[in-house]
């Protein structure tokens, strides 16, 4: 049970499991097959439906349909559907590939919302397909409400992908029995560059099966080829049960595109005919619109992926994209240099933001970490620490600027949470241990992957003074699903004390024995401090 929510909550979790239950059953088996414009019948959504960046009083509802046609939207307090309110959306056709989204606002705080969509054919509205049914919670307006949300990150990841033989992507199952408030996936939503084959052999010498589609055979480089990668992800039945409860908060990073990327560079990669890393990551950045409601990137539209997600009075999420303004990966030894991983302007966004909030807790959704060191080949590097343990350098300055700025402005409560690595673990960074000393300690969790390959830990960089408290990572490169956890962040906030505490939690790992998903650290932070 959340904090704070009283024994309501448990009647509404009910009503969203039995919601949840029917949206599921309604979901007919795909087909990738590009949308058959010429089938005869009735629109069909067949990649299910999900709610993206709530707010106290809105959200943004996604559907896709396998032809052109008009998305119809209905919000009611209750699954009856009883003085329901309708929102008319937009006519979805090729140009977003038949993917929409529809706002609907005007909504009651701190409140259970049932919605079903419908599909109806433009030139006949009295033609409509059967309608995708789902719930979610908007944010409270008051404080004592609390809030539950979870984190992770890599999807799809290295060559596996939905297994049948294991139940598909039974993380996301684990993840909607704890029946959060909302997820925040903190990027590598797909793997553009990992082609999916239909066999893999593991080292044991087991047979991991994939689904596959045309797509997915080969890396993304077409517009056509990153909205299949992305269309992928659709076909799992967890997944889609999960996106019908669960809104989310999304962000981005280099594998929606290719790994490591960054702006200006030239591929040196045989797999690819189109070598210019921009091109595909406005490809990629076009797709990723069409299948994520966020507020502030519609399809068609110039817009960003970094922003802020207010959710009541206890929580800001800041949504960074440290992928599309950093400067080329490099050793990273600069002694100046402004535009660093976030670039100038993101920097000066999230300063004036995180000064404004006036939340109690500032999460700092990041896609990379802070003081792990993730190298890029031999010599370069592809988050913000380089190994050096001493003052900072290259894209550390930018950082040492925020924590400064964040210090000096007496901005309490933020906690960094990130992916990327593949393991989990968390990491206290202290001035007293640090070569740089101009901050306050603060946290950051790490969590992930959602479904891909684990791999080894990494090292530490000591010019934050980072302190490793917890970590559990796998001793080989690409251990699969089937050898290694997959994981996920949780995050309560209650909302009589306003503690935070984070669990670091494994997934149920199906035939081992384990009946649920499993915490492995916990730890608990207060409010109202500019340290911790």
């Amino acid at each position: 049970m959340a904090p704070g929510s009283g024994g309501g909550f448990g009647r509404r979790s009910l009503l969203r499991g039995a919601a949840v239950g029917s949206a599921a059953l309604a979901l007919p088996t795909l087909s990738c097959a590009a949308p058959a414009q010429a089938r005869s019948g009735r629109p069909a959504a067949r990649w299910g439906t999900q709610v993206g960046d709530v707010t106290a009083t809105s959200g943004l509802v996604w559907v896709r349909s396998d032809r052109p046609a008009r998305m119809i939207v209905e919000t009611a307090a209750t699954e009856a559907f009883r003085n329901a309110r309708t929102w008319t959306g937009p006519v979805v056709g090729a140009g977003t590939d038949f993917t929409g989204v529809t706002a609907v606002h005007g909504l009651p705080p701190g409140q259970q919302v049932h919605y079903r969509v419908r599909l109806a054919d433009p030139d006949d509205p009295r033609r409509s397909g059967e309608p995708l049914t789902g719930t979610f919670r908007t944010a409270p307006a008051h404080r004592r409400d609390g809030v539950r949300f979870l984190w992770s990150g890599d999807l799809a990841g290295q060559g596996w992908g939905i297994n049948p033989d294991r139940g598909g992507y039974r993380i996301y199952e684990d993840m909607r029995r704890r029946n959060p408030d909302f997820f925040l996936c903190s990027g590598d939503n797909i793997y553009a560059d990992n082609p999916i084959e239909a066999r893999v052999t593991l080292p044991d010498g087991r047979i991991w099966r994939n689904v596959t589609t045309e797509e997915k055979a080969k890396v993304a480089e077409t517009t056509a080829e990153f909205r299949g990668a992305f269309r992928y992800n659709l076909q799992d039945h967890n997944l889609r049960a999960f996106n019908a409860q669960v809104p989310t908060i999304t962000q981005w990073d280099d594998h929606e595109v290719h790994n490591n990327w960054y702006p200006g560079q030239l591929l040196d990669d045989d797999r690819y005919t189109v070598k210019d890393a921009d091109v595909l990551a406005a490809r990629s950045l076009r797709a990723f619109s069409e299948y994520f409601p966020i507020r502030t990137l519609r399809p068609g539209r110039e817009g960003r992926v970094y922003r802020v997600v207010r959710h009541g009075p206890l929580l800001d999420v800041f949504v960074l994209d440290m992928r599309r303004y950093r400067n080329a990966n490099s050793p990273g030894r600069q002694t100046d240099d402004p535009q660093g991983i976030l670039g100038a302007e993101q920097l000066r966004w999230l300063k004036r933001e995180l000064s404004r909030s006036r939340a109690v807790w500032k999460v700092i959704a990041s896609d990379m970490p802070l003081g792990l060191v993730v190298p890029d080949g031999k010599e370069n590097f592809e988050a913000v620490a380089q190994g050096d343990p001493g003052a900072p350098l290259g894209r550390e300055l930018q950082i040492a600027e925020l924590l400064r700025h964040i210090k000096h402005a007496r901005i309490t409560g933020t906690v960094w949470l990130t992916t990327d690595v593949h393991y989990t673990s968390a990491q206290h960074y202290a001035p007293e241990r640090a070569a740089f000393k101009d901050f306050e300690p603060f946290w950051e969790f790490v969590s992930g992957p959602l479904h891909a390959g684990g791999f080894p830990a990494v090292k530490l960089d000591g010019t934050f003074g980072p302190r490793q408290a917890f970590v559990r990572a796998p001793e080989r490169a690409n251990t699969s699903p089937a050898e290694s956890p997959q994981y996920f962040g949780e995050i309560d906030i209650d909302g009589g004390s306003g503690e935070l505490t984070v669990r670091l939690r494994r997934d149920s790992g199906p035939g081992d024995g384990r009946e649920g998903d499993e915490v492995l650290f916990s730890k608990v932070l207060q409010p109202g401090r500019v340290g911790q």
